[in-house]
């Protein structure tokens, strides 16, 4: 059997003949852009946003939002403890403070509750993480956001194919961002998309991410950033995004089969899919109840044991020396993150993975917690 890879993308034939269309003829003329504006046009009526912006990668499409909304230095965005820190590194690249909300017990992602407790009279913006696919609650989140005239962000990076009350995950807020990275259910290698309803805001964006210069303009209106996509990068985006009803159902294929097969151990928390929510389930993550007496790092010491591929829940950003290592204090502010992370662990998710291999895998895990119940 071959090695179980922790992450990695399904290519297909057909991306391949849309890569090689754009390297022999997407260089002259209108062609030049022709797979980045076809992506981004497809990609965002399929979200029912009325504009895209095609980015390097995620945290790009972010930075543009909070430069386009004019935050700035002395204003406050807040974020969840618990996500990737391409999700809060955009607010320092503005020289605003970052600001850390709690988030919920089941769906891992930021609460109204947190959100309410973080807002002072310096916030400008929250952005909101569906993390691992997970919806958060959209429209009591978007109810705070209002009642306190902050803007709510969606970065939906890991959220291809969630849905929430019938939405698309990346319709939410006044503008929501996905990632491309190679170990995401689409990818281009690296990518990112910015999307947007708000024509003014998204001219804003789209002249802040090519040198503060109009399209075919030479004349710099001022100082910008240099966030451009490619067409060879974008033609790979828009063949995968075509498949894109494939790619979602395997990674909620392997989603299922992991409830499945672990089933009968309530101890092991999932990824949820509440009522009225549908999970793209980017990642599954696993969450070990305390009863179980095995915390995420011992896990994943276990499995590599094992040979068998982990990686961690993300940590609460504010213990990361990133942001100052404040374990000691934050941990007692926003200690349902902290809890969570610590008994938490991410599951094999790339697309190549067989059944054969999470049988295996699983039973590795049992395995595991049976060890751990006999201690």
């Amino acid at each position: 059997m071959k090695p179980i890879e922790m992450a990695g993308p399904w290519v297909t034939e057909y991306e391949e003949s849309l890569v090689l269309d754009a390297l022999r003829n997407g260089w002259y003329g209108k062609d030049a852009y022709k797979y980045c504006e076809k992506f981004e046009s497809e990609f965002s009526a399929y979200h029912d946003r009325k504009y895209a912006l095609m980015t390097p990668n995620c945290t790009t499409a972010l930075h543009l939002l909070l430069a386009g909304l004019g935050i700035e230095e002395g204003d406050e965005v807040i974020v969840p403890e618990c996500t990737w820190v391409g999700s809060s590194a955009c607010i320092t690249y503005q020289r605003a403070t970052t600001v850390f909300a709690d988030i919920d017990p089941i769906n891992w992602c930021i609460t109204p509750q947190s959100l309410e407790r973080a807002i002072t009279g310096k916030t400008k913006a929250v952005i909101v993480v569906d993390l691992y696919g997970n919806m958060p609650q959209m429209e009591a989140l978007q109810a705070v956001a209002d009642k306190n005239g902050i803007a709510l962000i969606e970065d939906a990076a890991e959220a291809v194919g969630s849905m929430y009350d019938g939405v698309r995950a990346g319709k939410f807020g006044i503008g929501s961002a996905f990632s491309f990275h190679r170990t995401k259910t689409i990818t281009t290698g690296e990518g990112g998309m910015l999307l947007i309803d708000d024509e003014s805001l998204f001219e804003r964006c789209k002249l802040l991410r090519d040198h503060g210069r109009r399209p075919g303009s030479y004349y710099n209106e001022e100082i910008t950033f240099k966030y451009m996509p490619f067409n060879i990068q974008a033609a790979l985006g828009l063949g995968q995004f075509h498949r894109i009803d494939e790619l979602v159902d395997r990674k909620r294929w392997m989603w299922q089969l992991y409830k499945e097969r672990l089933a009968d151990i309530p101890e092991v928390q999932l990824n949820p899919e509440p009522e009225g929510t549908l999970n793209g389930v980017w990642c599954t993550a696993a969450v070990f109840d305390s009863s179980l007496g095995i915390s995420g790092l011992a896990a994943q010491s276990y499995l590599k044991e094992n040979d068998m591929p982990s990686r961690p829940f993300f940590f609460p950003l504010s213990s990361l020396p990133a942001y100052g290592s404040q374990e000691a204090v934050a941990s007692k502010l926003r200690p349902i993150a902290y809890d969570v992370s610590s008994r938490g662990i991410c599951l094999p998710c790339a697309l190549n993975t067989t059944e054969e291999q999470i049988h295996l895998y699983t039973n590795v895990v049992r395995k595991m917690l049976n060890h751990s119940k006999l201690n």
